[in-house]
């Protein structure tokens, strides 16, 4: 009886209080009831997922004993997901792509697969640059009738290639920790160090420089009482570098990119930084005993200097995955990044981020060596190079201009690359149909031009070539200009080695004043008479960059194969359709009442 009126008490309790109790939000986890007695949509072929066969296969030592043995612990080629995407699948022959640097995992990879997937492999192996080079209308050719693409991210969708496709980016383990201690370490420190060239006065790609900075001086060094260097005949420090000293809190923002391999790495940068931060935080971290006499504490004595902050910046030009970047196509950076810092070795994808900003100052870490180094790349030479050739190419269409028989015209050579999906209808497209009719060019050019610089309608010939070599192209006469449409690297790194200008879709574009090819600063066209020279840079800014967006989204011209997928509204480009998805969100037009 004496626990009534507590019971009471409890029950009257919420009536006093101004609000209504906050009940706890339910956080639902798995499936509903209502999924669990949904009906079947199929009544005949259960429908097993990816991911349960997938885990059926992780439990298989046999199969995690064969990829221990034949392929490297560091490499993720994602074989129990293949497997499983194989047996959902149904394939019986599967085709097996995957770069230069992979190929000697080729034979362990059709082991492993025809032994656990019960399928025949068949290895592709022609050349492959990069994702643009997936060569499934191949592979379909072979009877296969699905393929595995090892080494690149998802450039060309999978809703688009004639046989199931499955992209394996091969992640590949980094040392997280060195990469956040050199970062550390080395940052903003090496940004402008004296001893370093500037990246605007480099000749050439210039040397791969080790940063290395020194260890701190004792204290009794600091105060010149070691005897055991020189320290007290050294020369007092320069004003510069105390003034970099004294701005240890200063904010450093720093712009991370890599490849497709090394994302991982790059996008938990910033994660990996404060976990480095907070365990030598913890670790200087020394209590003091309480000091009976006039002798310093140890927390006295020891310090910890301050930590430079870092603002990481994972930038993202999409389709691409954040911090993801390409050779072709790579984002512009913002004004206020301090430096820019790429996760991977080589510098082919390393110089497309540099030739979009060379204004920044890039510095590459090498995960298999784990060296920073600062790299350079002469951009003074690489545009003056291709401003010339557009210059060139650009006269011959005022020659041609200038004659009345269409025999005595120079043709033009447009270049279609079949090396898997390279190639692309409309990018050629839009350069043939600027040489049949030119465009005209800006109002501004127009007045300024003389009436000998307009051009007429040019000969052209299609050229279908899976690679492009000097010797090659030497042999076809009576062409005056080639444009390629597979890659602007190939004229950017390459172009200087044919003796007729070899052009990209976009200095074609530049060469025919295409609306919106605008050239860029330092062309080198100090000889070339100023109407001449507005007509080149059709109306360009003074701060704008050779660009690098072959394959972005939302790309600068029809010069690219995927300029118009950024426009959200469905069917924004014309002449590209409109997928049957939105189609169907799309609502139908209503009928108007006319008076």
């Amino acid at each position: 009886m004496a626990a009534e009126p507590a019971r009471d008490t409890a029950t009257a309790l919420p009536d006093t209080l101004s609000d209504p109790p906050k009940l706890s939000r339910k956080r639902f986890v798995g499936r509903s009831s209502t999924a669990a007695h949904r009906p079947s949509t199929s009544s005949t072929t259960p429908v097993v997922a990816a991911s349960a066969l997938q885990q059926q296969q992780e439990v298989d030592p046999l199969l995690h004993a064969a990829i221990k043995h034949l392929l490297p612990s560091n490499y993720n080629f994602e074989i129990p997901k293949s497997v499983a995407q194989i047996r959902k699948n149904g394939a019986k022959r599967v085709a097996l792509q995957m770069p230069e640097g992979l190929t000697m995992y080729g034979c362990a990879l059709v082991d492993i697969v025809e032994r656990f997937a019960e399928c025949e492999c068949v290895i592709m192996g022609d050349v492959t640059y990069g994702a643009c080079c997936i060569d499934d209308y191949t592979a379909r050719a072979l009877g296969c009738d699905m393929m595995i693409h090892y080494g690149h991210s998802c450039l060309v969708p999978v809703d688009t290639t004639t046989i199931k496709t499955l992209y394996v980016f091969v992640e590949i383990s980094v040392d997280r920790p060195h990469l956040a201690a050199t970062v550390r370490l080395n940052f903003p420190h090496c940004i402008h160090s004296r001893s370093l060239p500037d990246s605007g006065s480099a000749k050439g790609k210039g040397p791969e420089l080790e940063i290395a900075i020194e260890p701190p001086p004792s204290s009794a060094c600091s105060a010149g009482k070691c005897g055991s260097c020189n320290c007290a005949k050294s020369a007092p420090i320069p004003a510069s570098i105390a003034t970099d000293e004294t701005k240890a809190d200063s904010l450093t923002k720093l712009a991370v990119v890599g490849t497709i391999q090394f994302v991982a790495a790059v996008q938990g940068l910033k994660a990996d930084l404060e976990a480095e931060e907070a365990a030598q935080v913890e670790r200087l971290a020394i209590e003091a005993a309480p000091s009976t006499d006039n002798q310093p504490t140890m927390a006295e004595v020891e310090q910890p200097k301050p930590k430079e902050r870092f603002e990481i910046v994972v930038p993202q030009v999409k389709p691409l995955s954040p911090g993801e970047i390409l050779g072709c196509t790579a984002p512009r950076l913002a004004s206020d990044i301090d430096a820019l810092l790429y996760v991977g070795d080589g510098r082919f994808h390393l110089e497309s981020i540099m030739i979009a900003n060379p204004a920044v100052p890039a510095f590459r870490y090498d995960p298999y060596t784990k060296r920073l180094t600062r790299e350079l790349y002469d951009h003074e030479e690489m545009r003056r190079v291709r401003g010339q050739a557009v210059a060139q190419a650009r006269e011959s269409l005022v020659e041609n201009g200038k004659k009345q028989a269409e025999d005595e015209k120079e043709a033009w050579a447009v270049v279609l690359g079949t090396l898997g999906r390279q190639g692309n209808l409309r990018v050629l497209k839009s350069v043939t149909r600027h040489l049949e009719s030119p465009p005209s060019s800006n109002p501004t050019a127009l007045a300024a031009a003389s009436p000998s610089s307009h051009t007429s309608s040019t000969p052209f010939i299609p050229i279908l070539l899976s690679e492009l070599s000097p010797a090659k192209l030497s042999l076809l006469r009576g062409v005056s200009t080639f444009v390629q449409t597979s890659c602007p690297r190939l004229s950017i790194d390459w172009g200087y080695a044919f003796p007729r200008p070899l052009l990209s879709s976009y200095e074609a574009s530049v060469a025919l004043g295409a609306q919106g090819a605008r050239g860029w600063q330092h062309m080198g066209l100090d000889g070339v008479p100023a109407p001449r020279r507005a007509e080149l840079e059709n109306g360009r800014k003074g701060d704008e960059d050779y660009p690098m967006d072959f394959y972005a989204d939302a790309s600068l011209g029809e010069w690219t194969p995927r300029f118009g997928m950024g426009v959200r509204r469905a069917g924004g480009e014309k002449g590209r359709p409109v997928p049957r998805r939105k189609r169907e969100q799309q609502p139908e037009p209503q009928a108007v009442p006319v008076a």
